[in-house]
């Protein structure tokens, strides 16, 4: 090998090992200098994480991140600390985190095993399945009523995924077609170029109930997954995530969570202020009661 070469080389090297330390600095040391907390969130995941009228991130995870952001103020000792808010979709919402473009993913982001090989997730704010979203005067009930026909979900999702299985699985021949984002999927829904749109419930109620006509929509089928839905943040760092997980943890056992959750799910919301009407379920409850970020699904 030349002595250009190596020279090439060990440049190379020197850099990707300065990068990789960057990324790698502790998300706490990094504040506590007076650096920023960027908060990732979502353009149209009612009401977890979504833009009001004047475009500001709001919603039920985005209330649980603003009180962790002052947790961790004060944890770090700093005056004043910035915060930044970074928007994301279903395909770039994992790689923000892993990259460390984002120290928190405010939204409703399953918790897997696939994901967690990435990044990292604190205790479930929500549980939910995804189910299929069709217009009003359709007469399917099931995933089986689509054979043949289109349906679609959100790119990047775990309804995708599953959805994608059971077609193979159970040889229904469904043409599954990618909306970019949730918004996208009602629309495609609403103007008939998919039979049906497949996402967490959660998220199908909150969509529909902010469409001009609700009631042109409905929400039909048995659960085809069940999700656990929690906020994301970095692998590997280990003082962090013991902060949010003990706030996370202090939340809920305290019951101060539920005031949040009412205030999104079963009083008004913008933008068309009207409410959800969905109580805290038991299978959330039942977690709840001992609240841990291990899921078994």
């Amino acid at each position: 090998m030349s002595n250009a070469r190596w020279k090439s080389y060990a440049a190379i090297g020197m850099f990707l090992c300065s990068s990789l330390a960057v990324a790698a600095e502790p998300v706490l040391a990094r504040i506590a200098a007076g650096g920023k907390l960027v908060i990732a969130h979502r353009e149209s995941s009612i009401p977890f994480s979504y833009v009001d009228a004047d475009k500001r991130p709001v919603g039920y995870a985005m209330d649980l991140c603003l009180n962790l952001a002052e947790v961790i103020r004060k944890k770090t000792g700093a005056k004043k600390m910035e915060v930044e808010f970074l928007m994301v979709t279903s395909s770039t919402r994992i790689a923000a985190i892993a990259e460390g473009r984002a120290d928190l993913e405010c939204g409703a982001t399953t918790n897997n095993a696939e994901r967690r090989e990435k990044v990292a997730f604190t205790i479930p704010h929500f549980i939910t399945g995804a189910r299929l979203l069709v217009r009003a005067d359709s007469p399917a009930t099931r995933i089986e009523d689509f054979e043949g026909k289109k349906i679609v979900s959100t790119k990047g999702t775990t309804p995708l995924k599953a959805v994608v299985q059971a077609n193979k699985e159970r040889l229904m021949n469904i043409t599954i077609l990618e909306s970019a984002d949730h918004a996208q999927g009602v629309e495609m829904v609403e103007k008939g170029a998919a039979g049906a749109f497949v996402m967490d419930d959660v998220l199908l109620y909150g969509l529909a109930s902010n469409r001009p006509d609700p009631a042109a929509l409905k929400i039909v089928g048995k659960y085809l997954t069940t999700e656990a839905l929690a906020i994301m943040l970095p692998k590997n760092d280990p003082e962090f995530k013991k902060l949010v997980d003990d706030e996370m943890r202090r939340l809920i056992l305290s019951r101060e969570i539920y005031p949040i959750y009412d205030k999104w799910f079963m009083k008004p919301i913008p933008p068309h202020d009207k409410a959800l009407n969905l109580p805290v379920n038991s299978l959330l409850k039942d977690f709840w009661k001992f609240p841990t970020d291990f899921v078994p699904f």
